[in-house]
């Protein structure tokens, strides 16, 4: 059987929504097994045991999340070599641009020689304020649904041997 890994890191909610989503989707494909992980519980191990990836991050001030970067700190070199060629999917959380997050988590999945499965897509949540930016966040159901077929694509991918 298949594992999809779908890693992720969320303070206000949002992102946590996203990889929910992802992961309710791939959940359908009974031919893989989908793991949700936090970020900061993730290690070499459970990404070597894994299929395929999806990587879901906020955007905190024009860059991954800290604890994102750290995941992907403790998890780089370890991994060098050793999963090339898997496929991966990514989605960012942003408060208004999310394009340099994006950057930056394909900059990394491209040292590890991912295979890049679908565009990334940026959620927008419009928090522009201190107030809106720390308030928990509620994705829209359309950027859920969107985020559900990224989790499905990938899971059914796995199943067919496609990746």
């Amino acid at each position: 059987m298949k594992k999809l890994l779908i890693v992720y890191h969320s303070y206000t909610g949002g992102t946590r929504q996203m990889a929910e989503a992802a992961a309710t989707a791939a959940r359908g494909e009974q031919d893989v097994k989908t793991v949700l992980m936090r970020a900061e519980d993730c290690g070499p191990s459970d990404m070597l045991a894994a299929d395929g990836y999806i990587f879901a991050t906020p955007e905190n001030l024009a860059a991954i999340a800290g604890v994102m970067k750290a995941f992907f700190d403790r998890c780089y070199y370890p991994l060098l070599g050793e999963i090339e060629g898997r496929p991966y999917a990514a989605m960012i959380c942003a408060g208004s641009d999310g394009e340099n997050a994006r950057n930056q988590l394909e900059r990394i999945a491209t040292g590890w020689r991912l295979k890049k499965i679908i565009d990334t897509p940026i959620i927008c949540t419009h928090g522009q304020t201190e107030e809106a930016i720390l308030a928990p966040k509620t994705i829209r159901e359309t950027d859920k649904a969107q985020c559900g077929e990224i989790g499905a694509t990938l899971a059914a991918g796995l199943a067919m041997g496609v990746f």
